[in-house]
């Protein structure tokens, strides 16, 4: 089984967010999907099969512990296989999955832009453990599906926060998103909005889901689904840049158009080689 390994959601190998790309003929059983999930023990594989009789392919997605609903940086990852690797000729191709079908455009500046769905959230009381969790008290918490989403007052706390994953487990969620107003409108506001430095971002965030075998992911595309609504509302702009501010770190640009998130970035291959599995 051929595998590749791509970075998302950066310029540079070693950065961003690691994902194992195995392309398929043909489905193979959710039983060996995911024990390859797990012997990569990479935040996400992704398995996709060209669909013969349609312009477009099937895709899933898997965590060392168990499969996703939506993943976007094993999307761009795979789309960067699908164009770069297997000699795909359009543009453009459509991914076929558990949260319908996504877009994902090659530029001409070889990034790619991925059409995803928004994800809903609403305010909720504070978790508990939170503030023993993070070590910082949020100043608001939302839910959005299986996620927390806390607000929290500066990039520089976010930068900060060492998480405690023993106390994270026993959430009663799937994973825990923090975020903050990035550096780059804090600049705007000093300056009555004329000033904006090119290196800095309108929002940064992390992630977390040690039930999912992920204690940090590097670079979550999904949960943009949810900060790019959350943050236009509250920036009165629906194109933003951001940040996930993980040790290996990522940008993601990113635009809201008709309950939609457009999220571009660019990738890397790593490496390619074989699976040999009896």
């Amino acid at each position: 089984m051929r595998v590749f390994q791509i970075d998302s959601f950066t310029r540079e190998v070693f950065s961003g967010n690691p994902a194992a790309i195995c392309p398929l003929d043909e489905w193979v059983s959710d039983e060996l999907m995911l024990a390859i999930a797990n012997e990569n023990n990479l935040s996400e594989t992704a398995f996709f099969v060209k669909n013969k009789d349609l312009d477009s392919f099937d895709i899933r997605w898997f965590t060392p512990k168990r499969e996703v609903d939506l993943c976007g940086h094993a999307t761009l990852a795979a789309a960067y296989v699908v164009f770069h690797e297997l000699g795909y000729e359009s543009d453009s191709i459509i991914f076929n999955s558990r949260s319908g079908a996504l877009s994902v455009v090659l530029n001409e500046d070889n990034s790619f832009t991925m059409d995803f769905p928004v994800k809903n959230f609403e305010k909720c009381l504070m978790p508990e453990l939170i503030t023993e969790v993070f070590g910082f008290e949020p100043k608001e918490a939302y839910v959005a599906g299986e996620d927390y989403l806390l607000l929290y007052d500066s990039e520089e706390i976010i930068k900060n926060v060492r998480p405690n994953f023993f106390l994270l487990q026993d959430l009663n969620c799937r994973g825990v998103c923090i975020t903050a107003k990035g550096d780059a409108q804090e600049l705007l506001a000093k300056n009555g909005g004329i000033h904006r430095a090119d290196q800095e971002y309108d929002f940064v965030s992390r992630f977390f889901a040690p039930k999912y075998g992920i204690d940090e992911d590097p670079v979550t595309g999904s949960a943009h689904c949810m900060l790019l609504p959350f943050w236009a509302n509250r920036l009165k702009s629906n194109i933003l840049k951001a940040r996930q501010l993980s040790k290996r770190g990522g940008e993601i640009y990113c635009e809201l158009k008709n309950d939609r998130a457009f999220l571009s970035g660019y990738a890397q291959k790593y490496l390619e080689g074989f699976l040999y599995i009896s």
